[in-house]
């Protein structure tokens, strides 16, 4: 398999990590879309929001939470976005689900 995250996971490739626990990753992202972007992605390889399982409920809760716990560290308490890209028509570009945080700005809706 060759997932850009995967690497990441492995520690193959650097990322600018800001969290780590033993399920998931969290770090800044490369093209940052609000002062404060960055990603949290499970340590497991699932491709896509599609191919979760009902045995996925507890590390997409545990995903949630960690980015709870970095948005707050990063001072994004008034307010910040998440989203999970879905596939080639959600705007889905690498094939590892992963939970895009943003903040420290005025979200607009509808999104992009």
């Amino acid at each position: 398999m060759d997932c850009l995250f995967c690497k990441i996971v492995e520690g193959k490739i650097p990322a600018k990590k800001i969290y780590e626990d033993d399920q998931v990753i969290a770090f800044e992202d490369i093209n940052p879309q609000a002062p404060v972007h960055f990603l949290v992605i499970p340590k497991r390889h699932i491709a896509s929001l599609i191919d979760l399982t009902e045995d996925d409920r507890e590390l997409v809760g545990h995903m949630v939470f960690a980015a709870q716990k970095v948005a707050r560290e990063q001072g994004c308490e008034k307010g910040f976005r998440t989203v999970f890209n879905c596939n080639e028509d959600g705007g889905q570009t690498v094939y590892h689900i992963h939970l895009h945080v943003l903040g420290k700005r005025q979200m607009t809706w509808p999104p992009g």
